[in-house]
């Protein structure tokens, strides 16, 4: 215990003295945030959004109606509660189940928003334009605050964070010790490559859990980022934070392994973590994405991270319902830990 402690201060020193990669670490997701926040600020968007789930409701005639109206944002989800959560932040107009006979529709929109207003009347219009199919319709409301993009994205970019953070910070640096002969000289003290390695994710995880509730308290001072957090679910986060960066450091743990040369450590990094920033929803929502990319997705740890952290940050949810998340990460960090110290080599 005393030498995995002896290693985690010294690890931690390490990254503190060095003021550049300090620096970076803490003003990167200010930057990109306040970039999108007032770049985004003053877009009028100009399209409805309706959002359809249910039995075959791509092909329902009075959606078909809807769908070719000008100017309509239309897609199918899979899951009706998530299509009721976006209609709760305001990022989509109109939500409409198709019942599984068809003949049924119930759709819902937001009280307090006008454009929901509009797109039920449009609905109607088209339900009225096809009397031969003998729909009915039923009306339901619901309730929610707007979510910004900004308020959006600030969970993506923590997760991007932690990906960066975690895997370069780790990997890369592991292998520089190689390079350097640092490992060597560690090797001649009896250390064991398991110590080794968890001194190395637990001292990355303390400072990805820091930067993380620092850059959310930054957001909250600088763009009035307003996070569902009660106390249980500040525990609930740091839960989280820790799993998630645990779960992108193994990651970087594998690839430093073996690999002797810091430019192929840079370019297998960058291979890894370059699909995951477009694929894993930090930037854009996947909603009506094809099969294949929501298969590539979901095969893709940093998309747990990212559905994890929106849902604890915007909705309050708690640890305890994201279960499958962190049951994955958990996984994913044990299987690349003990593969990272049966692969790793000193010299």
């Amino acid at each position: 215990m005393l030498k995995l402690l002896a290693l985690i201060k010294a690890r931690n020193l390490e990254f503190y003295r060095d003021r550049t990669a300090l620096t970076w670490t803490l003003l990167f997701p200010f930057i990109v945030l306040a970039g999108f926040a007032y770049g985004y600020s003053g877009k009028k968007e100009a399209l409805l959004t309706v959002r359809a789930t249910g039995k075959n409701a791509e092909n329902h005639a009075v959606l078909k109606e809807l769908q070719a109206l000008p100017g309509m944002d239309f897609k199918v989800l899979e899951d009706e509660a998530i299509a009721t959560v976006k209609l709760s932040r305001y990022e989509t107009d109109l939500t409409v189940n198709v019942t599984d006979d068809g003949k049924h529709l119930v759709y819902a929109t937001n009280p307090d928003s006008e454009r929901g207003k509009l797109a039920e009347r449009l609905l109607l219009q088209s339900a009225l334009l096809r009397p031969e199919l003998g729909a009915t319709l039923e009306a339901r409301t619901v309730t929610g605050h707007k979510i910004r993009y900004a308020d959006w994205l600030l969970p993506g970019l923590l997760a991007m964070n932690i990906m960066f953070g975690s895997m370069f910070g780790v990997g890369y640096v592991i292998v520089r010790y190689r390079k350097n002969g640092v490992l060597k000289r560690l090797r001649a003290t009896p250390l064991g490559a398991f110590q080794f390695l968890s001194a190395q994710v637990i001292s990355r995880m303390l400072l990805m859990l820091f930067t993380s509730l620092l850059v959310i308290g930054g957001a909250m001072l600088l763009i009035g980022f307003k996070p569902s957090l009660s106390f249980p679910a500040l525990l609930d986060l740091t839960l989280f934070l820790g799993v998630s960066a645990a779960a992108m450091i193994s990651v970087g743990l594998v690839v430093a392994a073996r690999i002797s040369s810091e430019e192929v450590a840079d370019g297998v990094l960058n291979l890894m973590t370059w699909p995951m920033i477009f694929l894993s929803g930090i930037w854009f929502s996947l909603d009506g994405a094809s099969p294949w990319v929501l298969r590539i997705s979901k095969a893709m740890p940093l998309s747990y991270v990212v559905k994890g952290l929106r849902s604890i940050l915007l909705d309050g949810t708690r640890i305890t319902e994201l279960m499958p998340e962190v049951r994955i990460l958990l996984v994913i960090t044990g299987v690349l830990i003990a593969v990272g110290s049966a692969l790793f080599k000193w010299r």
